[in-house]
């Protein structure tokens, strides 16, 4: 079959025949909803975008708020003058010691033969401390009795003598009878000089028994049995526990300050509570390689403590019934002058001041400051004629 007739045959193929209504029915398209254009597509939400606007927005409030290309003024604590009771104390540390206290030092040399005391002991006055040995010096006694023995018989011969020669009347001749009475008055200076000699001995003698001259207590023991000593030794230092003071000194620079009987509050070291006492005791001489004026101060009421303990003592120097005070942190040296920042009118204006000295955190005003004043409490930084703004309570 010719390629025609295939054409032939396609077309006549192609005439419309009856279809089975099962095998070839059309295939059904489902249905499609039309595309929404751009302009109607929802836009997608961003959160942080809102959060970041956020941010901007306060950042901006902050800046007006606080306008930092404003300048502001500084901010001041301040305080009002006043007048109050104002008193001025001296601060000083010092120690417990004794009011009567003795060291005691041998006289002579040799070895501690007997130490019948221990340190601490209570001692009464008269007792044996120390003994030192003293075989040598017996010797020497025992020595200065012969000899004392010895010029009482030679005065004996020469009395005895010169009493013959006067009982012989005008058969003695003049100068024998001078010679005699010499005899008798060189032979009574013999025995004076013998008996001064022996009661020197018994006192170098006694003086190797050490006794107390005080009562008191064994505050220190410096020696031992057998040991080797001279009059340099300190052997023990004795002292009257019954009466304490507490011992310091103070500075120069308030050494005209100071006099007796000013008041002061004390405190033992360990304890809370504070004693009052005075000032018994002020030196009359500096020191000169200290630069301290040495002082003593006594309890009002009996205290018992251990000597050496620190004590801190306030000694009120002056007490005034109202005065006008500055803080120290106020004070400042401008135009060749102390004195003060003083707000006025919403500007720091210094102020000079007349003060009294004294190591204290608050200084007593003589002139130059008013009640109700406004004092700057803390100058640094601070300029004359700045604008100041005062802290609000």
């Amino acid at each position: 079959m010719t390629d025609d007739n295939r054409q032939i045959t396609t077309e006549k193929d192609a005439t419309p025949k009856p279809l089975d209504s099962a095998q070839h029915a059309p295939t059904m398209v489902p249905a499609l909803r039309p595309a929404a254009s751009l302009a109607e597509t929802p836009a997608k939400k961003h959160p942080w975008m809102w959060i970041f606007g956020g941010f901007v927005a306060l950042g901006i409030g902050a800046l007006l708020y606080l306008q930092p290309w404003v300048v502001h003024p500084p901010v001041v604590a301040v305080e009002i003058a006043s007048l109050a009771p104002a008193t001025r104390v001296l601060a000083v540390n010092g120690r417990i010691a004794a009011v009567n206290s003795v060291g005691v030092r041998p006289l002579g040399n040799g070895a501690i033969e007997d130490l019948p005391i221990a340190e601490g002991d209570q001692i009464e006055a008269n007792q044996v401390l120390v003994v030192i040995e003293s075989d040598a010096q017996k010797a020497v006694i025992r020595q200065a009795e012969a000899g004392l023995d010895t010029a009482i018989l030679a005065q004996d011969d020469a009395n005895e003598t010169y009493r013959r020669s006067l009982a012989l009347g005008d058969n003695v001749a003049v100068s024998a009878l001078d010679r005699d009475a010499r005899a008798v008055r060189s032979a009574a200076q013999e025995v004076a000089r013998m008996t001064a000699q022996l009661d020197q001995a018994r006192i170098v003698l006694d003086r190797n028994t050490i006794r107390a001259p005080i009562s008191g207590s064994v505050l220190t023991l410096n020696v031992v049995q057998g040991q080797i000593v001279d009059p340099s030794s300190l052997l023990l230092t004795l002292a009257d526990l019954s009466e304490l003071v507490v011992e310091t000194d103070v500075d120069e620079a308030y050494a005209t300050q100071i006099a007796q009987d000013q008041p002061a509050v004390l405190q033992l070291a360990g304890e809370t509570a504070t004693r009052t006492g005075l000032v018994r005791f002020v030196s009359a001489r500096v020191d000169a390689a200290t630069g301290g004026l040495a002082i003593k101060l006594g309890f009002d009421e009996p205290v018992s403590a251990p000597i050496g303990l620190t004590v801190t003592a306030n000694i009120v120097i002056e007490q005034r019934a109202a005065a006008l005070t500055v803080p120290r942190t106020a004070i400042i040296a401008l135009q060749n002058s102390e004195g003060v920042f003083l707000v006025k009118d919403g500007t720091a204006r210094f102020q000079p001041l007349d003060m009294v000295e004294w190591p204290a955190a608050r200084l007593i005003v003589s002139s130059g400051l008013a009640e109700g004043d406004v004092i700057i409490v803390n100058a640094e930084g601070i300029v004359d004629g700045q604008a100041v703004a005062v802290e609000q309570p």
